[in-house]
C-alpha cells in the first residue's frame, strides 16, 4: 500500500459531533446575551479552533473569545462531548485498515483530554496508537501543529506514506503545511467546494469510500 500512516480527524470524520458542539456554543453565547435564531449558522464552529471561531462570530477581542471558550467548556465537559454519534461503518473501516498493517493516529484540534474521553466512551481508542490534540492552555491548536506533534511522537519520517483524513479545509491545509497527503470526506461538515479549493488529494463521499481509496493505492 502507498500509505502506511493514516491520520484521522475526529469531529465530522469519525463522529457526528455537531449537536454537542452547537449546544455548547449556544450556551456560551447566551452568557454574552447573544441569541441565535438558526442553529445552522453555528455549523462553522465544528472543526476549526474555537477561539478563532468565537472571535469571528462575535467580532470580539481575543480575550473575549477566550472567555467564550471557557463558558463553552462548562457545558461541553458536562454534556456536550457525549451528544455525539459514531458514523456508520467507522469501526469496520478502522478494523480493515489495521488488518492491512496500517498505523492509525488521531489528530484533532479538540483538546486532547476531551478527545481521549470521547474515543474511550465510543470504544474507538483501541484502534489508535496515538490520540493527539490541542492543549487546554491554548497551545498546539492549529491542525499543522497537531500533525507535527503526532509525526514527532511516532517518529514518522516517511511523509510520502502518510495521509490525513478529515472533513474541513483546515485538515487539508494542515497536510500541505506538513508535507503529507490529504483525503477529504463529504459526509462531515465541509463540502466539495471547500475541500477542492483547499487542494485535497482525494475526496470520499462515504465512510466506505475512504477504505476504497486507501486500499487501492499501490
Amino acid at each position: 500500500m502507498r500509505y502506511k500512516y493514516i491520520l484521522f480527524d475526529l469531529d465530522g470524520t469519525l463522529t457526528d459531533s455537531g449537536p454537542g458542539i452547537i449546544n455548547s456554543v449556544i450556551y456560551a453565547l447566551e452568557r454574552f446575551n447573544i441569541k441565535v435564531a438558526d442553529r445552522n449558522t453555528l455549523r462553522p464552529f465544528i472543526g476549526p479552533p474555537l477561539t478563532d471561531s468565537f472571535q469571528r462570530f462575535m467580532g470580539s477581542s481575543r480575550e473575549e473569545a477566550e472567555k467564550a471558550v471557557a463558558y463553552y467548556r462548562e457545558y461541553y465537559t458536562d454534556k456536550g462531548m457525549f451528544e455525539n454519534t459514531v458514523y456508520d461503518g467507522v469501526p469496520r473501516l478502522l478494523e480493515t485498515l489495521l488488518k492491512q498493517d496500517m498505523h492509525l493516529i488521531l489528530t484533532t484540534s479538540k483538546p486532547e483530554v476531551y478527545a481521549k474521553q470521547i474515543m474511550e466512551y465510543f470504544d474507538l481508542a483501541r484502534y489508535f496508537e496515538l490520540i493527539a490534540g490541542s492543549c487546554l492552555d491554548g497551545t498546539r491548536v492549529k491542525k499543522a501543529e497537531v500533525i507535527r506533534y503526532a509525526l514527532e511522537n511516532r517518529a514518522i519520517t516517511d511523509l510520502s506514506k502518510t495521509i490525513i483524513v478529515g472533513d474541513r479545509e483546515h485538515d487539508v491545509m494542515g497536510a500541505k503545511a506538513t508535507g503529507i497527503s490529504s483525503l477529504g470526506v463529504l459526509y462531515g461538515y465541509g463540502d466539495r467546494e471547500e475541500l477542492e479549493h483547499a487542494g485535497a488529494d482525494y475526496i470520499a463521499e462515504t465512510v466506505a469510500d475512504i477504505g476504497k481509496i486507501l486500499l487501492k493505492q499501490e
